[in-house]
């Protein structure tokens, strides 16, 4: 991992793979026990992580006090970036981006971690209530006073790029991005190149499919797969079968799944910065083992062709969820 070309990230340079934090706290049914996410996050910056990724939401704000108990002593070892706009009231999930809701999360975010600046905060969505001008407007008078360094957007179209970049210099675009999901190929990905701003990969292994982390619609209580259509009944068992594909062509190459979506995201363009979640130090030594592989144009050639036409069938989040996201949509997404 360490001797792997570093990728810039704003004013930083990180290690290729960076480690999304969420599933520690939140997500994909009951989170480990304390002291396990203590473990795995120390054992990240021990192989060579430099970039950990929380949010807001998070667990309630648990995440990011688990990031500032189990490595806050490590603190010059690893970029910290963290998000707003998403966030919990008592137990009620709120969007929220008006100037006053993200200067109180992010002092908030800044307890929990128990730091006094945040490397990178992201946008964690789009408040279509508030011009993004205004939002990036009070992360840029936060930058303005020294607690934050580094602005960044999450699922945001490449035009909403372009109009916060203009308030103030974006350094990364975080977005879903794999070998089943491109939307980022529509626009933002090359935006995000052509203005310098970073690609933050999340879920690069597609939420566990390319991980043989899904086999079956069997998921445990409060896993939010369950509600997501291409995870369930009919469209999964339909899905799976480009699945088991990939997991052979992985097999030919030597690579476990993971690592071969991992490779190939990392081949997307040298600004493109996976952060893959695991619960498991063992599937974290995994993924970390893809950044020194490096795929022939006729191995992506092939992952392409698998997941081409109507291979994956179902969007990628239902319909209030996707009313919140700003990212744009494939051909087949798209309802007249």
């Amino acid at each position: 991992m360490k001797a792997s070309p570093p990728r810039k990230l704003g004013p930083f340079e990180v290690a290729p793979i960076g480690l999304g934090c969420m599933n520690l706290s939140h997500a994909y049914g009951a989170p480990p026990p304390a002291e396990d996410g203590e473990r795995l996050l120390n054992r990240a910056l021990d192989l060579g992580v430099t970039l950990l990724d929380t949010a807001a939401l998070y667990g309630g704000g648990n995440n990011e006090k688990l990031v500032g108990r189990a490595v806050g002593h490590r603190r010059d070892d690893y970029v910290l970036a963290s998000k707003c706009v998403l966030d919990m009231d008592g137990t009620r999930r709120v969007l929220d981006g008006s100037p006053e809701a993200i200067t109180a999360s992010l002092d908030r975010s800044l307890q929990r971690l128990g730091v006094d600046h945040i490397d990178l905060f992201y946008l964690h969505r789009l408040d279509r209530s508030v011009p993004v001008e205004d939002s990036v407007g009070a992360l840029a008078r936060a930058v303005e006073a020294g607690k934050i360094r580094a602005i960044g957007l999450s699922e945001m179209s490449a035009v909403t790029l372009e109009r916060a970049h203009a308030v103030h210099p974006v350094a990364a675009m975080q977005s879903e991005y794999s070998p089943m999901v491109r939307n980022p190929e529509v626009a933002v990905r090359e935006a995000c190149e052509r203005l310098g701003v970073a690609f933050v990969a999340f879920s690069p292994v597609a939420r566990g499919l390319l991980a043989g982390g899904v086999t079956s619609a069997a998921y445990a209580k409060g896993d939010i797969r369950a509600w997501m259509p291409r995870f369930v009944e009919p469209n999964l068992t339909h899905n799976l079968i480009a699945v088991r594909a990939f997991d052979a062509l992985a097999g030919e190459h030597g690579l476990t799944p993971a690592q071969l979506s991992l490779a190939w995201t990392l081949a997307r363009g040298e600004h493109v910065i996976p952060i893959p979640g695991t619960t498991s130090v063992a599937h974290l030594e995994e993924n970390l083992g893809a950044a020194g592989v490096v795929l022939s144009a006729e191995v992506i050639a092939r992952v392409d062709a698998l997941f081409a036409g109507d291979a994956v069938r179902g969007p990628r989040y239902p319909a209030e969820a996707q009313a919140q996201i700003d990212t744009e949509l494939l051909p087949e997404e798209v309802v007249a």
